[in-house]
């Protein structure tokens, strides 16, 4: 008997392109997930408009218009709560959330992030990797947490930084690799092939090659068609 997909809920508050490979990869029909709505903090996301165009129900929650995190993470929730979520997606969904409504999704409440964490948490990720010298750096999507970006992995994938790089170069890299890691991480948790136990990813069921992206060192960099390889993950 098929599973019914699990009702997901992406949170942004721009312009949405990891929301658009999420929403792209779920029109396959045997993508365990549902995109079944978009929410943003701003009414001026351009990501609402993308949301909408694929026919995805939208909601805006401001934070300008509560007095307090917990206030506005009350009216989120019930936007939540009228989607009928089971599992919430931050796609550059620029708020802090508080312990009281991770506790409340925990295990259901995932996020990407631009760099091969634990290292480079935070912002300017791009720009702190180049400062450091890194040969690798990548991205990662992990359960939510208490702490910012310091939740469990549940995949990763990796890209060359090259001779000459600046920022904004390695972010387009980065980026392209998270378009096709997000939506294998939701698929990984929407089929119950992982989930958090004891602070801690479980996985079940699944090669070790369904959690990395392929690595291409800078020495064999051939161009940009070599991107399609880097980004390629491996279900």
């Amino acid at each position: 008997m098929t599973q019914p997909r699990k009702r997901t809920v992406i949170l942004i508050s721009g312009r949405g392109s990891n929301m658009a490979a999420l929403i792209e990869a779920a029109r396959e029909k045997e993508f365990p997930a549902q995109i079944v709505g978009v929410v943003s903090d701003r009414a001026d996301a351009p990501g609402l408009k993308a949301a909408e165009s694929f026919g995805i129900p939208t909601r805006v929650v401001p934070r300008k218009d509560h007095p307090t995190a917990e206030a506005h993470e009350k009216t989120l929730d019930a936007a939540l709560a009228r989607l009928k979520a089971e599992i919430v997606c931050l796609a550059g969904y620029m708020r802090v959330l508080t312990a009281g409504f991770v506790d409340r999704w925990q295990g259901r409440l995932v996020n990407v992030h631009p760099a091969l964490l634990p290292a480079f948490p935070g912002l300017d990720t791009h720009r702190r990797a180049l400062d450091a010298g890194l040969l690798i750096h990548g991205c990662s999507v992990h359960f939510v947490t208490h702490e910012v970006d310091t939740g469990p992995l549940i995949a990763q994938a990796a890209v060359p930084v090259l001779v000459g790089d600046r920022p904004e170069q390695l972010s387009q890299r980065v980026l392209k690799a998270e378009h096709k890691l997000y939506p294998l991480a939701l698929a990984l948790l929407a089929a119950g092939k992982v989930r958090l136990e004891g602070g801690r990813a479980v996985f079940a069921d699944i090669d070790q090659s369904a959690r990395t992206g392929t690595l291409i060192s800078p020495a064999s960099w051939q161009g940009p068609s070599d991107l399609e390889d880097l980004a390629r993950i491996t279900p």
